[in-house]
């Protein structure tokens, strides 16, 4: 900036009329235009509070052009610009069948063709993105999620708009972040804003809306969090309602409380609740595997689900689409209750095959018609019984679709919210967080995973566990090992391996066999017993008669998680990487010092002060922690002895198999955790006084050290 201000003052001095030069007014202008940006990045309440406004802005218009294009895919399909069970069903037969299987045919090849990350909801790859990848989402999600989505619900696959919309949004606030090149932590409260945005203009309603992108994405609190998300949400609702008008998403009818005894009914319906949750759930995840394990082209899979939609639609239309029209039906008791139990079974197979099948669409809209379905249910049965004290079956209707979405998602607070927002009556809040509490804790307590961290789950990545151990399920063994190892042959004589392990560099030799298969290890160790009778046995014996075929091996594309698993229960430092369990060809050396190395170095570029401060708050004051799989952390004073050598003087590893993460150094300039300086360990690093060492390793080894 003051080189640019320098040049534009010496061309003024230099060349007076250059004041009345149109490419010097021109860049007079950009350096204000800079300058001015630059003054509102070094505010940082003013900088949050704009960008808000703009994520809120562009992702209600988002929202509000895929609702028109959702539309437009109704018409192309079924020439209705809604799909009415009274239009479907005056459509021949064939028609219903084949239509969500051609939809699901163009929605695999823009799937597994043009962009994978946009099938199924979009709410998993957002809290994905927000708890692993510092809320990096691809540009290109915007056109791809909403042409996907729109086609999947058009063509009548069972799915919802609010989980694209979502999508939408978090990716239309991680681009405003990208573009300003944010640190990880506001990108995430970005993507947030974006959600947040989505939600607040679907159903009209800001406050669940932020409590949503809170409760579910950001899993975060905070009021730092929370002021830009409120902005974002607002500003959609208000866009929202200009164009789509001040009405709420469903036509609600009154809500009476009418008797303190309906409270027994509306537990029934939260306990009902959790277990056609839990139910969907398990649904979802065996269906979605079912798919995964075919052997049928990926882009056709979509198809072959929207051709199970299609043989349910043929019979029983309600399940088509987003499935606003059966909500009313049940708000507004128009349905007898052996239809709605009908309804509420095929939504949810409907839902499973269109969603695990590859296809892409929300899963909250067909929560609610299951919910909904379930309640009226629940209240036709209760008014039977006691039709003088209870209220209509509407009412439990509503009631039901907070407590489905509850056990589902197993986010009560923003469920509870959207349904307040939809009635605005205070006389719902007793029954509906009675319901949605019921159903959360009955539902978290059979299915630790919701709807949406079950596909998260079967991946390896536990959201809830902590980053440090996510961050080690994403890195593959082949980003971390040391390729082409030194082997020697089965054959190879004692006196030549006993060479090659006191020379070499490795702290053993990798066995294998003439066909170059591996066989196993031979470390100092398995020989020290007959290291005295060395010269004897010279010749006589060979690498493969003193080889421990009891050494693991992993492959290229397995975890780092489940490396360091190995070392701690085979008590090793360094593992063999084979090309496949059955070529057994060695490729690769994998050690602890790496694994850590890399752990260290991915765990600091997600956060300094966030990611890492989680596992550094817990460790000091002489405690040890549980990182990883059998691997402590804790800090320990250097002893005098080490002041003024180097690292790879003191060699920690080799003495005490402990690897040194980081230096407390209290002259160091660099700020690091918790307010204390930080260095990095390097090999030629000098220790100093005062200095305290971070590291990990076995329980056993950390606690012989410090005694």
């Amino acid at each position: 900036m003051k080189q640019t201000i320098s040049k534009l003052l010496k061309k003024i001095f230099t060349k007076p009329e250059t004041l009345f030069d149109r490419g010097f007014l021109h860049d007079l202008e950009a350096v204000k235009m800079r300058e001015f940006v630059a003054n509102i990045k070094r505010s940082h309440h003013t900088y949050r509070v704009l960008a808000a406004i703009l994520i809120g802005v562009m992702a209600a218009y988002g929202a509000i052009l895929f609702r028109y294009l959702i539309q437009i895919s109704h018409f192309s399909f079924y020439q209705s610009m809604e799909l009415s069970s009274s239009w479907l069903l005056s459509l021949p037969w064939y028609q219903r069948l084949l239509i969500p299987a051609f939809g699901g045919l163009v929605v695999g090849f823009i799937v597994y063709k043009v962009s994978p990350e946009v099938k199924g909801s979009g709410i998993p790859e957002v809290m994905e993105s927000v708890a692993l990848k510092g809320g990096i989402i691809r540009f290109r999600v915007l056109f791809t999620k909403a042409v996907a989505a729109a086609i999947t619900i058009g063509s009548g696959g069972s799915a919802g708009r609010e989980g694209p919309i979502v999508h939408i949004g978090s990716a239309i606030g991680a681009a405003v972040g990208q573009v300003f090149k944010l640190s990880s932590k506001h990108m995430r409260t970005f993507v947030a804003c974006g959600a947040a945005a989505g939600i607040a203009a679907t159903f009209n309603a800001p406050i669940a809306g932020a409590l949503f992108a809170m409760e579910v994405i950001l899993v975060d609190m905070s009021v730092i969090s929370m002021s830009p998300i409120v902005i974002a949400s607002v500003i959609a609702t208000v866009i929202s309602r200009h164009y789509l008008g001040d009405f709420p998403a469903f036509e609600v009818p009154g809500f009476e409380f009418k008797n303190a005894f309906e409270l027994i009914p509306y537990s029934v319906l939260g306990l009902l609740s959790a277990l056609v949750a839990t139910s969907f759930i398990a649904l979802f995840k065996k269906t979605s595997t079912t798919f995964d394990s075919m052997t049928i082209p990926l882009w056709i899979r979509p198809a072959l689900g929207g051709l199970g939609v299609g043989v349910i639609g043929i019979f029983i239309p309600q399940v088509f689409g987003v499935g606003y029209e059966t909500i009313n039906e049940a708000l507004w008791s128009k349905a007898a209750p052996l239809f709605m139990l009908t309804v509420l079974f095929s939504k949810m197979i409907a839902t499973s095959l269109s969603l695990g099948s590859g296809g892409s669409g929300g899963i909250f809209a067909p929560s609610l018609v299951i919910g909904s379905t379930l309640g009226a249910m629940v209240g036709s049965v209760s008014q039977s019984l006691f039709p003088e004290i209870t209220a209509t079956p509407g009412a439990y209707a509503l009631v039901g679709m907070g407590a489905m979405v509850s056990g589902v998602t197993h986010a009560p607070i923003a469920a509870i919210l959207i349904i307040f927002e939809l009635t605005n009556d205070y006389q719902t809040i007793p029954p509906l967080m009675l319901s949605c509490v019921i159903a959360v804790l009955l539902s978290s307590w059979i299915s630790k995973d919701s709807i949406y961290t079950v596909k998260l789950s079967s991946r390896g990545i536990k959201l809830y566990e902590g980053k440090d151990v996510n961050l080690l399920k994403e890195i593959k063994v082949r980003e971390v090992m040391v390729k082409d190892p030194d082997v020697v042959c089965a054959d190879t004589s004692f006196s030549e391996l006993l060479h090659l392990l006191l020379e070499g560099d490795q702290p053993y030799a990798i066995v294998v066999d003439k066909q170059k298969r591996y066989v196993g290890t031979i470390s100092l160790n398995d020989i020290k017993e007959v290291l005295p009778e060395a010269d004897m046995l010279g010749e006589m014996v060979r690498a493969i008669d003193v080889t421990n075929e009891q050494t693991p091996f992993v492959l290229p594309d397995d975890s780092l998680d489940l490396v360091m698993h190995f070392f701690g229960k085979h008590h090793e430092t360094d593992l063999v990487v084979c090309d496949s369990p059955e070529k057994k060809g060695v490729i690769g050396l994998i050690t602890r010092s790496a694994v850590i190395t890399t752990y260290n170095k991915r765990i600091f570029n997600e956060d300094l002060t966030g990611g890492f401060s989680s596992i550094m708050s817990r460790v000091g004051h002489g405690r040890l922690i549980e990182i990883l799989g059998g691997i402590h952390m804790g800090e320990i004073d250097i002893p005098t002895s080490w002041i003024g050598r180097s690292i790879r003087q003191i060699n920690l590893r080799q003495k005490h198999g402990l690897e040194i993460v980081l230096i407390h150094r209290s002259q160091f300039s660099l700020e690091g955790l918790e307010g204390r300086p930080g260095v990095f360990p390097s090999p030629d690093l000098v220790l100093e006084p005062g200095d305290k060492l971070l590291v990990m390793g076995d329980i056993k080894n950390l606690n012989q050290f410090r005694r």
